[in-house]
């Protein structure tokens, strides 16, 4: 018992840093119907600027990460006003194809560029486990998960209470109505990817410090997809709790699932869950169906 509680506890945190990353892809989604394919090489960009500003810089944890959030921040409305504007009212496949080329840009530039540079970003905690009513508890993945949730409920708060985040929601519901109010479409799309720029510094940078190197934080936009389909593509509540059920659903097949069925099976297991979901319901557990009006 003891150990399923500890595997669902490890799931739990994992899905906070999680639910961090699908919120900067429903964000874009939301705003755009656009599908970032990119948002992996996004994190890892923001991890290895954060080390830079930490290593080569010199500046402190919280100058690092301030570094890291403005630079991925001009660095993504440059990529919406220079490129994305120009795809407006082009195929869905076109603008799929441009983040699968970004992405391969990102992780080409970012290993040339920072290659003599650590990648991992400590945070200033003590490393020893603590201990939760008989359960060994990574403190490190506890920080990252307590972070997660601030910036969750601090993303949350702005889209229910801010104007700007009112007028995003109008966007996703309408973008003809949205205009005909006077709503900024394009000032509203670079807002958009500002929040994703800093989005990827801050969960890149948290995976990097609780679950590994910054190699591993490029496969956490694969792990994002199967959160935002079964949550719901256009759903930030939808995003939160497919990410805490893909977290622990990954952890109990590590712990159970891959010593029968061979290491590797926990990596593959959402993604069964996911055709699942896409048989029973394709557009997810809070997604809003397509329905078409004539």
């Amino acid at each position: 018992m003891r150990f399923f509680v500890s595997l669902l506890v490890d799931g739990v945190l994992a899905g906070a840093v999680y639910a961090l990353v699908a919120l900067a892809f429903v964000v874009v989604y939301k705003a755009s119907r656009m599908v970032n394919f990119a948002l992996g090489e996004w994190a890892m960009l923001g991890t290895r600027l954060a080390a830079t500003g930490l290593y080569a810089v010199g500046l402190e944890l919280p100058g690092s990460i301030g570094l890291a959030c403005a630079a991925t921040v001009v660095m993504a409305i440059a990529f919406n006003r220079l490129v994305l504007r120009h795809l407006v009212g082009r195929s869905l496949v076109s603008v799929i194809m441009v983040t699968l080329g970004l992405g391969a840009v990102l992780r080409g530039a970012t290993t040339l560029v920072f290659g003599g540079i650590p990648s991992v970003v400590p945070l200033p905690i003590p490393p020893e486990p603590v201990v939760v009513y008989g359960v060994l508890v990574s403190t490190e993945r506890l920080v990252a998960a307590v972070i997660a949730a601030l910036g969750v409920a601090a993303l949350s708060w702005f889209f229910r209470r801010t104007r700007t985040g009112l007028a995003l929601q109008a966007i996703a519901d309408d973008q003809q109505v949205a205009m005909a109010m006077g709503i900024d479409i394009h000032r509203h799309f670079s807002i958009t990817w500002a929040l994703v720029g800093a989005l990827s510094v801050v969960a890149g940078t948290l995976w990097a410090f609780a679950f590994g190197g910054v190699f591993g934080v490029v496969l956490i936009g694969l792990k994002v997809f199967p959160i935002v389909i079964i949550g719901g593509l256009d759903s930030i509540a939808g995003a939160l709790v497919g990410a805490v059920v893909i977290g622990v659903l990954e952890s109990l097949a590590v712990g159970y699932l891959d010593p029968i069925a061979g290491a590797g099976f926990s990596g593959i297991s959402s993604y069964l869950v996911l055709l699942a979901m896409l048989l029973v319901r394709p557009y997810g557990m809070f997604g809003r169906p397509d329905i078409p009006r004539v």
